[in-house]
């Protein structure tokens, strides 16, 4: 595909979304970049914790490189007009790849994006982020930050030193949406290839394609690009528990058991004995398990370890009481969310003491 043809498919894609939206009355217009008050741009506050947008390649044609070599500051600096956008400070939380993403880094993002609100320091938030856990990143971090502030989520599919790097278009049209006063009370967002996302809906649905973020259940909240930024829908409660972070990390351990052929109740059993406070089934089509495995669910559920249903399948909803009885095992299920938002709810629903199934359905369902 010629560069030509990419950016017509890109804008093209802009467009029908726009036009789509504007036929059931929900499109914003297409809105200036406007600063947040007396003509001053907007504070924006990066937080670099890694990924392949600050990967390093020593050849720039080939596949191989290494995440979270470049800082926040220097992916900032390569890009020609972002400081037009807001005024801009870096800071480097870890420089690791998303595969190793972990509960210390979120509670680091979760305490210094805190201390930027409480001081009033910025207008905004971006966190450049790897790709591969970054919608379980956004997910934590939108059911414990209770502020109206824009907080954008941005990574790549290709390092920063490869030819046709998407990063610095990427981290511009973050970079938009973060300093624009038409974000706020929209919660987390995460940001990729023209497209804003919602972080309850969003995931990663290709391993190498630029367009690999998704939503496939709710569908994108807007677009952006160099020249304008638009959402489809007003300004509305966003959905999702505010929760309380512990002191400090590590969360409760959850596990996520996926369903497959042949299964048996080998699987659940070796989680409730490492110690599992609570169990993820990634069941098959609406989150269903084998007997043995179903069995071995409602055991574990009778020993206090808390059960949710969620599905393999990487879109639909996940439904109560259909092949399984759920009210009789004491199951809860995952509703819209997939098995990796699933797990990151049930660590933070637990840490704050919610133990009975009927209370982590009900948060589910918020």
């Amino acid at each position: 595909m010629t560069l030509h043809s990419l950016r017509s498919t890109r804008s093209a894609r802009t467009i029908i979304g726009l036009a789509a939206a504007l036929v059931v009355g929900l499109a914003s217009p297409v809105i200036a970049q406007q600063s947040p008050a007396g003509g001053a741009l907007a504070r924006v506050l990066v937080l670099g914790t890694g990924g392949t947008i600050a990967g390093q390649a020593n050849v720039r044609a080939g596949n191989a490189y290494d995440s979270g070599k470049v800082s926040a500051a220097n992916l900032i600096a390569a890009i020609p007009g972002i400081d037009k956008l807001a005024q801009i400070s870096a800071e480097q939380i870890s420089s690791i790849g998303s595969q190793d993403m972990n509960d210390k880094v979120w509670f680091d993002l979760v305490k210094r994006i805190r201390s930027a609100i409480d001081n009033k320091e910025v207008d905004g938030v971006v966190i450049t982020h790897g790709t591969d856990t970054m919608e379980e990143t956004a997910f934590f971090l939108q059911n414990v930050l209770d502020t109206d502030m824009p907080v954008v989520l941005v990574g790549s599919m290709r390092p920063s030193t490869a030819i046709g790097a998407d990063g610095p278009a990427n981290l511009y049209e973050a970079m938009r949406v973060a300093s624009a006063p038409e974000s706020r009370g929209r919660g987390v967002l995460v940001v990729l290839n023209d497209t804003i996302h919602a972080a309850r809906w969003v995931q990663k649905t290709n391993t190498t394609s630029v367009e690999t973020f998704r939503s496939p259940d709710g569908g994108p909240v807007g677009y952006v690009d160099t020249g304008s930024l638009r959402f489809l829908q007003p300004v509305a409660s966003v959905k999702g528990a505010k929760l309380k972070l512990p002191d400090a990390p590590p969360l409760p351990r959850v596990d996520i058991i996926y369903s497959h052929a042949n299964m048996d109740a080998a699987e659940v059993e070796d989680a409730v004995k490492r110690g599992a406070k609570g169990i993820v089934l990634a069941g098959v089509g609406d989150g269903n398990s084998s007997k043995g495995a179903i069995d071995a669910l409602a055991a574990a559920a009778r020993q206090g370890v808390l059960v949710v249903r969620s599905t393999r399948v990487g879109s639909g909803y996940v439904n109560r009481n259909v092949e399984v009885e759920d009210d009789k095992l004491g199951f809860a299920v995952s509703l819209d969310l997939n098995p990796q938002k699933a797990r990151v709810l049930l660590e933070l629903l637990i840490a704050n003491g919610i133990t009975e199934s009927a209370a982590v359905q009900q948060a589910f369902a918020r």
